[in-house]
């Protein structure tokens, strides 16, 4: 179905907004901390060499005892004064010793954390590039973890090819990188529509957890199944949503499997996804109950789709609108439930700007041989105006005062529907029977007097 599949994609891009999100908030989370480890080599970076050995030079006691200093104040949210503590240890005047390589690389890595604090993250990158500038005398491990945090960074501050390009380069080096790795570069990639390394990097997060016995993350699914989507493999799609429904089940999983379905043209399954979550009580909006009831009816089971739409307008759930009551009132018609049928279509026509409805109503009327109510149905439309056919709804008029023994009504009904030719020849005839029922009667009044 056209409407529902339009939810679809607009529930799988506000999916997927949310997606890019988590992946930042990642990076903010792990951001302040040099340490963190990711799983795998990657792709657009050169083979892992095997590790060098540096020889760094050692951090003085003294030195030492000042970052301590500085990290103290940090830890206690005085900012101002560790950072106060570090520009001493950098003023040319001080008459401490010239700080080396490996203990600049300290300092500024203390200046970059302080950055990071206040969200200055363009300071905190500053600073830690400039860690990295101190190589080749600084341990391995710090230029790793700094590489790692600055390309976390790049990726909060949305420079996706930079990001991406530190990443790749910390990957190369790290031994042992981690699942959040891939998911950061698939975010990154997909940034950029480059959904062949965005899809190769969120399945290869996916396998990793799972082959790990973990269950992975609902985002990383849903980037997989967005991905998939875009390229119509809505199979694999499909198989993505098993998984979610079955983890983090929500409605909009559901209805979104239901739509998939659909574009698979697997109409029962399609129904039975939204038939599940009726069932659940999931389905708590007006166009999904709609939805629901037009699929009872395509799947020529129009009983349940009355039930659901009678359930909706009790529960307040389906909106009072001209288009709902109509549909009920067709699937209780549909369901030989015509007793039924009479108020919804009546509450349709009451509530619609043109006859049209009006005219239906007329018909069901006269054909449960409600003649007088046929009569003022019609009559209404008429005078409504905005009918498809007025010529059969002339008809229609003309029988019902036919049936009521209303002759004259009836023939002025016909004669005003035989001014369209597409109805004149069945107008005509059934002036001709009101003449010969007139002369029918005429005659039996005769044979009785």
């Amino acid at each position: 179905m056209a409407s529902l599949l339009k939810f679809f994609r607009h529930t799988v891009i506000t999916t997927f907004m949310a997606v890019s999100v988590v992946a930042v908030l990642v990076v903010a989370d792990q951001a302040a901390d040099l340490r963190l480890v990711a799983d795998a080599s990657a792709q657009d970076a050169p083979k892992k060499k095997e590790r060098e050995t540096r020889k760094t030079p050692a951090l003085r006691n003294n030195i030492y005892e000042k970052l301590a200093e500085a990290q103290v104040f940090a830890e206690a949210q005085q900012f101002a004064e560790a950072e106060e503590v570090l520009n001493e240890m950098l003023d040319a005047t001080s008459k401490k010793s010239k700080l080396n390589k490996y203990e600049l690389a300290n300092v500024y890595n203390t200046y970059a954390y302080l950055r990071y604090a206040v969200e200055d993250y363009t300071g905190a990158l500053n600073y830690y590039r400039k860690v990295i500038d101190q190589r080749p005398e600084i341990p391995l491990a710090l230029e790793i973890g700094t590489l790692y945090t600055v390309a976390q960074l790049y990726f909060l501050q949305e420079e996706w090819q930079k990001g991406i390009d530190t990443l790749n380069q910390w990957m190369a080096a790290s031994d042992n990188p981690s699942t959040n790795a891939y998911v950061l570069l698939a975010n990154g990639y997909y940034q950029l529509k480059d959904y062949d390394k965005s899809l190769f990097n969120i399945e290869t997060a996916i396998e990793r957890d799972q082959a790990a016995g973990k269950l992975p993350k609902e985002q990383w699914y849903n980037l997989a199944r967005f991905i998939y989507f875009d390229r119509d493999q809505y199979r694999k799609a499909l198989d993505i949503l098993d998984i979610l429904i079955m983890y983090y089940p929500k409605k909009s999983y559901w209805l979104q499997a239901s739509a998939l379905y659909s574009e698979l043209g697997d109409e029962p399954r399609q129904l039975a996804m939204l038939e599940v979550s009726y069932e659940q009580g999931l389905l708590d909006r007006s166009q999904d109950i709609v939805n629901l009831a037009s699929m009872y009816l395509n799947a020529e089971v129009p009983y349940w789709g009355a039930k659901a739409m009678d359930t909706g307008f009790s529960d307040g759930i389906v909106e009072e609108e001209s288009k709902n009551y109509e549909l009920a009132g067709a699937a209780w018609r549909q369901a030989q439930e015509v007793d039924k049928s009479l108020p919804m279509l009546e509450a349709a026509a009451s509530t619609s700007e043109k006859g049209e409805l009006y005219a239906r109503l007329g018909n069901v009327y006269l054909d449960v041989d409600k003649n007088k109510q046929a009569v003022e149905a019609l009559k209404k439309g008429l005078d409504k105006g905005g009918i498809k056919r007025p010529d059969q709804a002339r008809l229609a008029l003309g029988m019902a005062y036919f049936n009521l023994g209303e002759f004259n009504a009836a023939r002025r009904a016909f004669r005003d529907a035989r001014k369209d030719k597409r109805a004149r020849s069945y107008a005509d005839q059934w002036l001709k029977y009101i003449t010969s029922e007139e002369r029918r009667l005429e005659e039996l009044a005769k044979d009785l007097g």
